[in-house]
């Protein structure tokens, strides 16, 4: 059964978010910009959906070292024991393990979500009933689950979800919107991805998870045992003073891996709920277009003033109070952030991350 007493949520916080650069930069990532133009960055919106799951002193977030004084600053209501921070960015993996086995030292009743601190989640009161279906089952089964969202397209770009027909059933005999997982594939090309969409049975994998904390530890044990051997120990200080030691010394010694591919493929307890709500991983600036309120000529502003002359399709993002004007561009990116403007087709937007390379051989590193 769901119980707000025991649902803890560990949003992950620790990302670069370089496909948004020239706004997302390594000092201040996405995550921490009002990407939306509404006022709250992507880490506050996420937080303050989670805020109507289980009470605020059961959210943690997980993030680079480097970016704990960001995090208390857009979330002063958090104590500094509740900011994980990583000496080292070593994908998805050891980060959840570090937040589970911490989170699991405070209860060992812990019902775990995790979760991304960069998406977009439309229908917040369907998110959270799915979340809330989800932790029903979790509690009462060993199991390890993920929301799971319907394709819309054959998106080459997320990992997919083959998931049984058949529901299963839920603690206390109630049949829920719960599935077991059959496999999963990661990013697969073109062709397959068209397949995966005709065939009705695969999901998007959304990266949210949720599971009991001793149930994960039990998979790390079983799965990922080098993960579990460096971290496990440091349950003895966890919630201490000498945490953030023990982080330090032992956390870079974790290999670098997702959590998909170290517990999730391996694993044979995985579940899904297929979620009732519109959702975007907000990845590239074209999803940020896609996504956002458009003019009738289909442009994305988040700019005042703006003249625009024959503009279609397109992004626009400058400083308020900056004269933007602009003619003949159909389907590009225009980001003015000061110090860098960037004007770039809004179908090649990949090579962006590559180009990177290019200011940093020039010696540009400060402007990344």
């Amino acid at each position: 059964m769901y119980s707000a007493q025991h649902t803890y949520v560990a949003i992950m916080a620790g990302g670069v978010g370089s496909r948004f650069w020239p706004a997302s930069r390594e000092a201040r990532p996405k995550q921490f910009l009002d990407i939306l133009g509404v006022g709250q960055s992507l880490l506050q919106l996420t937080f303050g959906r989670f805020r109507q799951l289980c009470p605020e002193t059961h959210i943690f977030i997980v993030t680079n070292a480097r970016y704990q004084d960001l995090v208390l600053e857009q979330l002063p209501m958090l104590q500094p024991h509740q900011v994980l921070c990583e000496p080292s960015r070593n994908n998805t993996a050891p980060c959840v393990a570090y937040a589970a086995l911490k989170i699991h030292a405070l209860d060992p009743e812990a019902n775990l979500v995790v979760a991304p601190s960069d998406h977009i989640i439309l229908q917040e009161h369907q998110f959270l009933d799915n979340l809330r279906t989800a932790l029903a089952f979790t509690s009462s089964n060993d199991a390890l689950l993920t929301l799971g969202i319907r394709p819309v397209r054959p998106d080459t770009g997320y990992g997919y979800i083959q998931y049984a027909a058949t529901s299963s059933t839920a603690a206390g005999g109630q049949e829920e919107a719960v599935h077991k997982v059959l496999r999963f594939t990661e990013k697969p090309p073109l062709e397959k991805a068209k397949a995966f969409l005709d065939s009705g049975d695969y999901l998007w994998n959304a990266g949210i998870f949720i599971w009991k904390a001793a149930h994960l530890l039990s998979a790390f044990q079983r799965y990922a045992r080098d993960i579990y051997d460096i971290l496990s120990p440091g349950m003895q200080v966890f919630n201490t003073e000498l945490e953030q030691e023990f982080i330090e010394q032992n956390y870079p010694a974790t290999p670098n891996i997702s959590i998909d591919y170290a517990i999730l493929e391996k694993a044979d307890n995985v579940y899904t709920v297929p979620a009732t709500f519109d959702w975007s991983d907000l990845g590239t600036w074209a999803s940020l277009h896609e996504e956002a309120p458009k003019t009738t000529q289909h442009n994305a502003l988040n700019a005042d003033p703006a003249l625009l002359y024959q503009v279609h399709n397109t992004l626009v993002r400058a400083p308020r109070g900056k004269m933007v004007v602009l003619r003949g561009l159909d389907n590009f990116i225009v980001v003015d952030e000061g110090d860098v403007l960037l004007i770039w087709p809004k179908d090649q937007e990949q090579e962006i991350k590559q180009m990177l390379q290019e200011i940093r051989s020039m010696g540009q590193e400060h402007l990344l």
